[in-house]
């Protein structure tokens, strides 16, 4: 029963971490993709407007 408890949470550690890179690898795409920069340019201007 040991042997199938750690093979089965290497399995999991492994799925895990391939997949929380997937996640990061598709988010970090999806900031430099080219574009979406004018979309981030607008966002980051929010902050600054003055809206009466």
């Amino acid at each position: 029963m040991d042997a199938t408890y750690t093979s089965l949470a290497h399995f999991a550690q492994t799925g895990g971490l391939l997949y929380f890179m997937a996640i990061f690898a598709g988010v970090v795409i999806y900031a430099c993709w080219p574009s979406n920069s004018k979309r981030f340019d607008d966002a980051s201007q929010v902050p600054l407007r003055e809206d009466d």
